[in-house]
């Protein structure tokens, strides 16, 4: 494509005397592109997930036009090889300008094509390509057999282009907003298979009407030379809000610990609870109802129901054999414990070269954890599918507050990618919808947490004292999301087990969930790594 406004000035790295729509099999082209400039914008980007790692060299793995009325784009799919002998694939849209103006901070390579001087730029960047794409999506086929594949749902009828922006605040993706209402998700790291976002979030709305998520209006999809179909783009309804679960819960919790000095209220006679009780609203005493607030709980509560009906939307198919329910069985089992075990092994050897980092409750905790490695790992190894009696299901596989958006005291949950550490496959194995639950009650215990590290300094009591007040509130408010979570799955009869079965497939995944944040917090940040070593202190001392 190349846009005619002004004739840029720079000094082209590459000269071509083919045009722009068969550039790309120019193998001089490619080399130049691919070996001189490319690994250079690459690393710098937000969405590049190698930083890490060791940049070997790119190759171009595929490529493809994205194109309407003559106007043409290419759609790159970039290998990244590292030295540490793996590989990573990106999406990387390209465009040629020749205007100075457009694409400043995301020119790729100095061009000349056919005499014209000009850039080659990430294409996103052009409103003319994000105004195309979603032409393309608005008017797709109901079955489209090409290449690139733009797939449209029932729910995104007569809609005209008006306007485009980025959403900003990006990391692994690029997400544009249009007309203010709709969002499209480019996924710049990608894998050859569909993504579990899209497969998810199509599910859902088009299948079982979940209303409590974005609905599915759109998608780019890939069929690439081996027959994989890689999704490229998702869009989906934007949904007003009022931020994430997670700042929202910041702000309640600031207030529930500031009670404390303003009520008065002393630690040491705070009513206390076990540890994974179901409760109900009337069993909280009304010394942690006056301290915490009300709507706290009826916040936790209204989030316990939306995730089992998402649980049980998932859990309720059996046509799609990808979202049929599937009982525990020997495969699983293995799968998750090699799975879990090279986990452990990672974060036991960190922890093991981190104690120096640690001080106070921290250095305690790290030091029970590995006194207690052997039984970590035997908790790790002890499952036996064949008293299992429940059911695994499609789950969303990275569930936390951040995953969750704030509208008229309600929640809706996005971003079903899952884990990112997880590979692709992985991510799509079904699971107890407890892992869910288990993710969520973790971020509840960091945000207590974070909450008192944040603003430690306005509350008068000490730390040891407000940890304790913190860890007195997640039993009540875990407390109370498991018994209104259990209690809603129970009536729509989506199969959790009997109560023991829950209570070890919880405790199973919650150790599971604090042993992999672990080795985040040690490589990041010490200070907080309190938090998950108190997190499994919990697990192993109940």
């Amino acid at each position: 494509m190349t846009d005619k406004a002004s004739t840029a000035s720079a000094n082209p790295l590459f000269k071509s005397n083919d045009s722009w729509e068969v550039l790309l099999d120019n193998e001089g082209f490619v080399k130049t592109f691919l070996s001189d400039v490319l690994e250079a914008y690459i690393v710098q980007q937000r969405w590049y997930g190698g930083k890490s790692s060791r940049l070997k060299y790119i190759e171009l793995a595929e490529y493809f036009k994205i194109q309407q009325h003559g106007e043409v784009y290419f759609g790159l799919i970039l290998e990244v090889n590292f030295v540490e002998a793996f590989y990573q694939h990106y999406f990387l849209p390209i465009a040629f300008v020749t205007d100075e103006n457009f694409g400043q901070k995301d020119r790729i390579l100095p061009i000349s094509i056919q005499n014209q001087k000009g850039y080659i730029i990430d294409a996103i960047n052009l409103e003319s390509f994000r105004k195309l794409v979603f032409e393309r999506i608005a008017t797709a086929e109901p079955k489209d057999t090409t290449k690139v594949q733009y797939h449209k749902s029932h729910l995104f009828e007569n809609k005209t282009y008006e306007s485009s922006r980025f959403m900003g605040l990006e990391q692994s993706n690029t997400s544009l907003v249009y007309n203010e209402k709709y969002v499209l998700k480019f996924f710049r790291r990608i894998f050859p298979n569909k993504n579990p976002d899209y497969e998810m979030s199509r599910f859902l709305s088009e299948k079982k009407e979940f209303k409590n998520t974005p609905a599915y209006l759109g998608s780019i999809n890939l069929v690439d030379s081996e027959n994989n179909n890689i999704t490229i783009g998702l869009m989906q309804d934007m949904i007003p809000n009022e931020g994430d679960a997670w700042d929202y819960m910041l702000k309640k919790l600031h207030n529930v610990f500031s009670n404390l000095a303003y009520k008065k209220i002393n630690i040491d006679t705070l009513p206390n609870t076990e540890l994974y009780q179901r409760l109900t609203i009337e069993d909280i005493p009304p010394q942690i109802i006056d301290w915490a607030g009300l709507n706290l709980f009826n916040q936790v509560k209204t989030l316990a129901i939306r995730t089992a009906e998402m649980h049980i939307a998932l859990g309720s198919e059996f046509e799609e054999t990808a979202f049929t329910p599937a009982h525990y069985n020997g495969d699983y089992t293995v799968w998750l414990k090699n799975k879990m075990l090279y986990q452990f092994q990672n974060r036991l050897n960190v922890i093991e070269n981190s104690l120096d980092k640690l001080d106070g409750l921290a250095s305690t905790l790290a030091q029970e954890f590995l006194d207690k490695k052997n039984s970590i790992r035997k908790r790790f190894v002890n499952f036996d599918w064949t008293k299992l009696k429940g059911e695994r299901i499609r789950v969303h596989g990275d569930y936390h507050l951040g995953q969750i958006l704030v509208k008229d005291k309600d929640f809706y949950i996005i971003d079903f990618e899952g884990e990112p550490e997880s590979t692709i496959r992985d991510r799509k194995v079904k699971q107890p919808p407890l892992k869910d639950v288990a993710g969520l009650f973790r971020s509840f215990h960091y945000a207590i947490y974070a909450t008192i590290f944040n603003n430690q300094e306005s509350y008068p009591s000490n730390q040891d004292n407000l940890f304790k007040a913190g860890e007195i509130l997640y039993r009540y408010i875990t407390g109370l999301f498991l018994g209104a979570y259990v209690t809603e799955t129970q009536n729509e009869n989506l199969n959790l087990g009997y109560n023991q079965e829950r209570i070890f497939i919880l405790k199973y995944c919650l150790l599971e969930k604090a042993v992999y944040e672990l080795g985040y917090e040690l490589n990041s940040r010490p200070k907080w790594a309190v938090i998950p070593l108190k997190g499994i202190s919990n697990i192993i001392n109940h």
